[in-house]
């Protein structure tokens, strides 16, 4: 190819390059004539490449006579400094408008290093304006939020987060880096993965999604709720709208859900004992009455209660419990159960302390093995036992027992297991203490 060959293409490709910016670019020679005018220019302020290559400065054509040396003077001085100056001018439109744009100008180095020309990058200021706003959301949403803020890629890995966020997974912004949220969390993993996976296809959800989570934290598991919302990332450079990820963000509301949880099931069980006692009411037998509150009171709380009474001819000196009651019946017909617990079980420990022995099975699973030695159903995985007491006397014992599905009996279960034992022991009490007419 030759030189001249060789020359015509790096021009075309010169010019291919200009046009195709996204900023407006205009270049001046040292004599402040204008040798470069790209597209970008010609859509801002009107005037084609032909109208504006070889004038002189933007005077008589693209400024205001009044400002035309100022500007010039302004643009030109860029190439005896260093580094990019940068101003703001009222610019003139082909149709006469006025357009306020804001400029990046340095200097052009010639083949000797004294100044050849100067080159003009140049936008609108709203758009310079909205652009500087959305690259400083960003930064702030990825440095200061108070919420937490997470960049997933394609492949459901974080890929960048914020300092709240890192907080809310106890670990530090790097470490989270590209591990699969399956390590980051025990539980709600799969909710949260569908959820990122639907704004990749459908796009973003009309509302926050409240998702709870278990996180894994050097201090061990934790159990929170996020308020979610999301918003699917699509690459501005590729013609068709391209997924980089999805934009989560999230803001823990554990203590307020949770204050909400804690008022609706006290609620509910205070509408359970007041239905109880309503039933019992209707009963005729003291201890049929009894058996009626433990059936209000399984509602919700567990799958099975026990109802051991101490035998008084036993003697003070040797206790013995008899079973008075099942909830729900397992076995049909009248008749009390003898129970031989071992020395050490629960209810009996609940009878020494006249208080409430919370227990679970190895690893919170079924263990029928373990049970059966307790004397307990088959499938109970957490079980509560409870003192019976009524007129300063202990009654008995109450046990109720949850299966694998239910989490372990918290102390604020404790306290609702003891206000039914309460009522329960009262009428154990009458009933042996007035005769049924």
């Amino acid at each position: 190819m030759s030189a001249y060959g060789r020359g015509e293409t790096a021009d075309d490709l010169l010019a291919a390059l200009l046009d195709g910016m996204d900023a407006a670019l205009c270049a001046f020679d040292s004599d402040g004539v204008i040798t470069h005018w790209n597209r970008e220019a010609e859509r801002i302020l009107g005037w084609s490449a032909a109208e504006a290559v070889g004038r002189k400065g933007f005077e008589g054509w693209a400024v205001r006579a009044a400002d035309a040396q100022d500007v010039q003077d302004r643009l030109m001085a860029a190439q005896d400094v260093p580094g990019r100056q940068v101003h703001e001018f009222a610019l003139l439109t082909k149709d006469g408008g006025r357009v306020l744009v804001r400029t990046q100008s340095a200097g052009v180095p010639g083949a000797d290093g004294k100044p050849a020309g100067v080159y003009c990058a140049f936008s609108e200021v709203h758009a310079q304006i909205d652009l500087e706003r959305s690259i400083a959301l960003s930064e702030a949403l990825l440095d200061d939020a108070s919420w937490g803020v997470v960049l997933v890629d394609v492949d459901l890995r974080p890929a960048v987060v914020n300092a709240h966020a890192a907080r809310a997974f106890g670990s530090h912004r790097t470490s989270l880096l590209g591990r699969p949220l399956g390590e980051l969390l025990s539980q709600g993993v799969e909710e949260l993965e569908g959820a990122l996976q639907h704004v990749l296809a459908e796009g973003a959800p009309p509302a926050p999604v409240e998702l709870w989570v278990s996180v894994r934290t050097p201090e061990g598991v934790r159990r929170r709720c996020w308020r979610c919302g999301f918003l699917r990332l699509a690459s501005p450079l590729a013609e068709e709208p391209v997924p980089l990820g999805v934009g989560w963000l999230f803001q823990d509301v554990t203590e307020a859900r949770q204050a909400q949880l804690d008022t609706a099931q006290l609620r509910f069980r205070t509408h359970q004992l007041h239905r109880a006692g309503r039933a019992a009411a209707e009963c005729d037998d003291p201890a049929e009455a009894a058996a009626v509150r433990l059936e209000y009171a399984l509602a919700g709380f567990a799958e099975h209660a026990l109802l051991d009474v101490l035998d008084p001819s036993a003697g003070p000196e040797r206790r013995r419990l008899v079973r008075s009651a099942v909830s729900p019946p397992a076995l049909p017909g009248p008749g009390s159960i003898p129970v031989r617990y071992e020395a050490g079980h629960p209810a009996l420990q609940a009878l020494d302390r006249i208080g409430s022995v919370r227990t679970s099975a190895p690893r919170g699973q079924a263990d029928a093995e373990w049970a059966r030695a307790r004397q307990w159903p088959e499938g109970a995985a957490h079980v509560l036992c409870t003192v019976l007491r009524s007129r300063g006397r202990t009654v008995g014992a109450l046990t109720f027992v949850r299966g694998p599905s239910r989490a372990a009996f918290e102390r604020v279960d404790a306290e609702y297991a003891e206000e039914v034992a309460a009522r329960v022991a009262a009428d154990l009490d009458l009933a042996t203490s007035t005769p049924v007419r």
